[in-house]
């Protein structure tokens, strides 16, 4: 029997505690045995879950990186605007890599990260979990398949749900352009890559348009105050931080998002005291109109790939977190219509319809992105075991590709004008700003 594939994961914050867990669910496959993390009490809830000892539990992740090699594959899970240098770094070292999307917030930084994984000859993968799942996987082969024969047209959205998008991009670490990214990189290089894939042309322009409508100052209510916990307005605000963390932990929610706002109400017996504490001084109890965010709530991406086709993705804050994202496909011979869940094709031959079932309805990024957190790891787990790269569907060249189309939209929207793809790839960098 081979032995387990070991693993150093930097960051142990919600998205490293999702990939670590596959060693966990299982231990004769994938094990971890070092990691780097500064909050502490994230640093030794990982440690002590995974048996790590004190000595392999880093506060720097430059500590890691400076001792020889100590495992077969890193995940890298830091912030976004921290992947840089630790990918660069244990690529160097001849780590196997699996990086958490975004790969960078600037097209040079995700450059350098290819050429030095390149340079290295190591596996490679970026953490475009969508790819991996079994929805995707029965749109794919329907579509190699030619069963809609040839694709002319997509349409692509992302409902990232009202509250969801309070959490994590008016309140959380990816409100701010500055700080992190922008709103299409930090969420949206999932389905740009998503649409790249299944189209199987290479995209040659994009345009795009997007706003911050909502979650402004002006739009904040009359009496309402800066915290939700001492609000007036908060029973009949749908942004009350009392109501998404209160209500999720009432119900038994122990892991995102009630970790991230109080890890420590996770583990304490008087969780809905150390949570209430949280939201008196944390960031999550804030007013959503009362912020330091700048990331836009809506955004639309129209893009011009080979061979005349064509998509359109959306972005809307505005929604229920469930259902999932949602597609339409046109080809010339049928229609697919799915939700992340169900898939319905017509075939135009027959003029009937068929529906797939490829899970249970309403799956989303709180059960690990339909599945795609876990076959993820199961894939790159494989691919490190036996030295096959073919397990890895996101890979160093495509990744690029379809982040070039993030920041070529980004330039687009900025600009309010057609971005050709040619000028990013040819060096063209592309920061917020």
């Amino acid at each position: 029997m081979n032995a387990p594939v070991s693993l150093i994961v930097l960051g142990a914050g919600s998205r490293g505690q999702a990939y670590a867990q596959f060693a966990l669910d299982h231990p004769d496959r994938a094990q971890v045995v070092a990691l780097a993390e500064p909050r502490e009490f994230h640093r030794q809830r990982m440690a002590t879950a995974h048996a790590v000892p004190a000595a392999r539990a880093f506060a720097d992740w430059r500590d890691l990186t400076e001792r020889p090699r100590m495992a077969d594959a890193a995940i890298v899970a830091t912030p976004d605007a921290l992947h840089t240098g630790p990918a660069i770094a244990l690529a160097e070292r001849g780590y196997h890599l699996l990086l958490e999307k975004p790969m960078a917030p600037t097209a040079a930084d995700c450059t350098r990260i290819v050429d030095a994984v390149k340079t290295a000859g190591v596996l490679f993968a970026v953490c475009h979990v969508l790819r991996y799942t079994d929805y995707t996987k029965r749109v794919k082969a329907i579509l190699d398949a030619g069963e809609l024969g040839e694709v002319v047209s997509m349409q692509h959205l992302e409902p990232v749900g009202f509250w969801h998008y309070a959490h994590s991009y008016v309140r959380g670490n990816w409100r701010n352009e500055a700080e992190s990214s922008s709103m299409l990189l930090a969420k949206s290089c999932h389905d740009l890559d998503w649409i790249r894939y299944l189209m199987g042309e290479r995209c040659v322009s994009v345009s795009s348009f997007g706003h911050l409508n909502h979650f402004r100052p002006e739009n904040k209510p009359a009496g309402a105050s800066s915290r939700c916990v001492s609000c007036a307005v908060e029973p009949r605000c749908p942004y009350s931080a009392l109501r998404i963390y209160l209500t999720a932990l009432r119900s038994g929610i122990r892991e995102w998002p009630v970790d991230v706002v109080a890890p420590e109400a996770v583990a304490s017996e008087a969780n809905e005291t150390a949570l209430l504490a949280a939201l008196q001084t944390g960031p999550y109890g804030r007013c959503v109109y009362e912020c330091d965010n700048d990331v836009v709530d809506n955004q639309t991406v129209i893009m011009d790939f080979e061979n005349g086709k064509t998509a359109d993705f959306s972005m809307m804050a505005l929604t229920p977190f469930r259902p999932g994202r949602q597609t339409q496909i046109f080809g010339t011979r049928g229609h697919l219509w799915g939700d992340s869940s169900l898939i319905r094709h017509y075939d135009f031959m027959t003029d009937r319809s068929q529906e797939i079932l490829t899970g249970p309805p309403d799956r989303s990024a709180r059960d690990g992105h339909g599945g795609g957190d876990t076959a993820i790891m199961d894939h790159f787990v494989r691919a490190v075991a036996t030295g096959d790269e073919a397990y890895i569907l996101s890979g160093p060249d495509e990744t690029l590709e379809s982040h070039l189309m993030v920041f070529a939209a980004e330039q687009a929207r900025r600009e309010r004008r057609v971005v050709d793809l040619e000028a990013l790839s040819g060096g063209v960098d592309v920061a917020p700003g």
